[in-house]
């Protein structure tokens, strides 16, 4: 189907071109204002059935439901117990706050599903935009120093403990290095946010065909997703590596001494510390990838590649794996915690955790299994 009628007029943008009796187009039900807010890549595919729209919309009420719970329980207990207010813990509370905000825009998507398109117009889109850049790019830069604090702690044991005021810092600089990657396409000072997929969610613009749309992609691509990834793994693949080397350490000097193992509570565990730090590890890269790999991807594709290859179905496969991995953070970060589980058991009985206090022989364990509890935790 051509865009342009005979006169060389944007057909695609008539009302009487959108709402044929054969075929409606996306965006068929939009005022034509609005209209020219959308990519036109997205207004030249056909309206998705409705069921489709109900069934995403029935999916993120279940995401925003598991992770707002998740979440809501994560911030109170690690802000009213005590003995998890430890400086560390601030990042997690940050990663927390930053999955729970994320969620916060989803009531937009739910209505405009069960509407069939982009029924809450312009500010809303913008919206819901601007709290996804800074949910998911605050989220990004936090499991960052998440990682940076466990990667010290581990290698420094004695001089890599977090203070707070070292805490509330690096948090300030999360928020400076995320904000203007809200700011400046809500503004329109360097890029735009726009409507994709089905017309239901925004994000920012990586289909307009020029040179500023493309370096804005390839920059944001680069601060949120290349230099966060590539610090992640950084960090947790010199964990692995020092707790490998420290393990192995230890086996030596137990062979030498002739005994079989230098842990005096070897026998309670069932696997060693340098396969749970590595589980953690790979988990936490894992979830980092699963989330922003796709949205990545489906930018670079719209900025540089074939267009024709990004249906709007296809581009919200990014947007729920995103939302996915909101519900799953805390439980990998929190929920693994003992002491959260503690706390958790303490305040709500009712579900039935009977977590055990942890005794002062656990908490006076060899350099490896300290290594153990701060990663994992």
């Amino acid at each position: 189907m051509s865009l342009w009628d005979v006169n060389g007029n944007l057909s695609v943008f008539r009302p009487e071109a959108r709402t044929s009796s054969e075929i409606r187009l996306l965006g068929w039900n939009v005022p034509p204002e609005e209209l020219q807010t959308i990519p036109e890549h997205w207004l030249t595919h056909p309206e998705p059935d409705a069921s489709l729209h109900y069934l995403l919309g029935m999916l993120y009420i279940a995401f925003t439901v598991v992770a707002l719970i998740g979440n809501g329980l994560v911030i109170w207990v690690f802000t009213a117990a005590k003995s998890l207010q430890t400086p560390s813990n601030m990042f997690v509370i940050n990663l927390a706050i930053c999955d729970f905000m994320m969620m916060l825009k989803t009531p937009i998507f739910i209505y405009n599903s069960f509407n069939r398109g982009y029924a809450l117009g312009h500010f809303y889109c913008q919206l819901f935009a601007v709290i996804g850049s800074l949910s998911g790019i605050g989220a990004a830069m936090t499991n960052v120093f998440i990682a940076y604090d466990r990667y010290n702690v581990i290698t420094n044991p004695f001089e890599g403990k977090m203070s707070r005021g070292k805490a509330i810092l690096f948090i300030i600089i999360i928020w400076i290095y995320t904000i203007p990657w809200a700011v400046f396409p809500a503004m329109q000072i360097w890029g735009r946010f726009v409507p994709e997929g089905y017309l239901t969610s925004c994000t920012f613009d990586y289909l307009t065909d020029n040179f500023d749309t493309r370096l804005f992609v390839g920059v944001i691509f680069t601060f949120s997703y290349l230099i966060p990834m590539s610090m992640i793994i950084f960090f947790y693949s010199q964990i692995c590596s020092h707790v490998f080397s420290h393990e192995k350490a230890l086996r030596e000097q137990a062979k030498k001494m002739n005994v079989e193992s230098l842990r005096s509570n070897q026998g309670n565990s069932t696997e060693t510390a340098e396969i749970k730090i590595a589980k953690a590890a790979i988990t936490i890269c894992f979830l980092f990838v699963a989330a922003w790999t796709p949205y990545g991807v489906m930018a670079l594709i719209g900025a540089f590649g074939n267009k024709a290859l990004l249906t709007p179905g296809v581009t919200m496969i990014p947007a729920c794996t995103c939302k996915f991995v909101a519900c799953l953070d805390p439980y990998v970060y929190a929920i693994s915690h003992p002491r959260y589980r503690i706390e958790l058991n303490n305040r709500l009985p009712c579900l039935a955790i009977n977590e055990k206090p942890i005794s002062d022989n656990a908490s006076s364990t060899s350099d490896a299994t300290q290594v153990q509890t701060t990663t994992v935790a």
